[in-house]
């Protein structure tokens, strides 16, 4: 133990030794007479009082569960055992390995053939569905929708012309249709006005059409420059980024491999799961829906939940394997694409109440070292830390399970790093910083 633990105890040592020669200095002497005012003993007895309630709250305010730090104490965070849920006891009927996969990947590329202007996205950004990753140079289709516009405008100028033409044509045929009447026009005059009236409104109709064609021409431009601007298909996570600004990018791929096929990858994390290669001779081992606990070969103390989604109706004749979906229950940061993993297939649920139970606590794996004794935690008690010997049994991500030395609501010192962990000792004074 360090000299900074001994301190306090000694200290309280020689505090005790003072107030009990200042308690034996207050004692009455019985053997001294009374004294004749009779105003003196009052006097005495409330002085007596004052120090008396002097000396008890010296002595009893180290005490008082109201102080939050004493001399020498180490400032640490603590944390409160949890009774552990059900924790799984059925055993693995099938063990095999696999690797995540994504069941939602893309790599996003352009619709046409452009130079890259801009890359608004770096590797590991989230991205949200249609927001934009990149801008290719534009100035061609800006070019070809504004003649596209320019054309529409002049057709529902055209259009609007021969409207103005039908009216007088209309106008013309009413005034020869009168001479007509009146013998002054003859019947040639009448029929060609009436035909070229018709013809006018067969005009109109051909431009009308005329109209709709240019709008829709320009409808097609707009979406050409609008496909200038590459936007994200769906939510996930950059993982790859394959172009620069001033690249040419292209959907298909181009002669010399100067031409890049395109901006990003993006992968969607929540559509994270696992493919594992079953030998067929143990098929019939595994069923759709069955439970299924995930090893990463990066974190091997944690266990991850899972089941199995499908079995791919089909066999790989070169390895006699059949391929098995198996989707995580919960998401979890730390599970990556095309990470190794570990599969235990357990057996079935519902045949006995006994395959799961409920058992120990559970606390911060952090809370729990290790030295030669054995695996220890410090409990907090009245501010001071109890050196505790715990078993441990599974891990359950952060968390450790504790079957044995330790109950619910129990406080425990959360994390400590080595230097901490090197000075603290059984007994030692603690400040609580939560």
């Amino acid at each position: 133990m360090s000299n900074g633990s001994a301190d306090p105890a000694a200290a309280r040592k020689t505090d005790a030794a003072e107030k009990t020669v200042l308690l034996q200095s207050l004692k009455i002497d019985r053997s001294d007479p009374a004294p004749t005012d009779g105003g003196r003993p009052l006097k005495w007895f409330v002085l007596l009082a004052v120090v008396v309630g002097l000396v008890f709250v010296g002595w009893f305010a180290p005490l008082s569960p109201f102080r939050s730090t004493q001399p020498g104490a180490i400032s640490v965070g603590t944390s409160v055992a949890q009774a552990a849920e059900g924790v799984d006891s059925r055993t693995s009927v099938l063990d095999a390995t696999g690797y995540v996969v994504a069941r939602r990947q893309a790599t996003v590329s352009s619709k046409t053939t452009g130079k890259v202007l801009e890359v608004l996205i770096e590797e590991g950004d989230r991205v949200e569905k249609g927001q934009i990753l990149a801008v290719l140079d534009d100035s061609i289709p800006r070019a070809q929708m504004e003649l596209s516009d320019s054309r529409l405008q002049a057709a529902r100028a055209g259009l609007e012309e021969l409207k103005v033409l039908i009216r007088q044509a209309q106008l013309d045929l009413k005034r020869t249709e009168g001479l007509t009447r009146r013998k002054l026009a003859s019947q040639a005059d009448l029929d060609r006005d009436g035909l070229d009236v018709e013809a006018l409104i067969a005009r109109l109709a051909r431009a009308d059409k005329d109209v709709l064609v240019a709008e829709r021409g320009l409808e097609v431009q707009r979406q050409l420059l609008e496909d200038m601007e590459i936007r994200a298909p769906f939510a996930g996570i950059v993982v790859a980024k394959a172009a620069q600004p001033g690249e040419m990018i292209s959907p298909v791929s181009a002669g010399g491999g100067f031409t890049r096929t395109g901006i990003c990858t993006i992968v969607d994390m929540d559509s994270l799961e696992v493919e594992v290669d079953v030998n067929e001779a143990y098929i019939n081992r595994v069923n759709a829906g069955q439970p299924v606990e995930v090893i990463l070969n990066a974190y091997p103390d944690d266990r991850f939940p899972a089941r199995v989604i499908a079995i791919i109706p089909t066999a790989d004749r070169s390895k006699a394997t059949v391929r098995v979906r198996v989707g995580f229950l919960e998401r979890d940061p730390r599970v990556l694409p095309d990470m190794g993993v570990r599969v235990a297939f357990l057996e079935e649920a519902g045949r006995s109440e006994s395959q799961i139970r409920s058992h120990g606590v559970l606390i911060p794996g952090a809370a729990v070292s290790r030295d030669e004794r054995g695996e220890f935690v410090y409990l907090v008690v009245d501010e001071h830390v109890v050196r505790r010997e715990v078993s441990t049994r599974d891990r359950q991500g952060p968390r450790i399970q504790v079957i044995a030395g330790l109950a619910v609501g129990d406080r425990v010192v959360a994390d400590l790093s080595s230097d901490q962990l090197a000075e603290l000792a059984d007994g030692d004074p603690i400040s609580i910083v939560n």
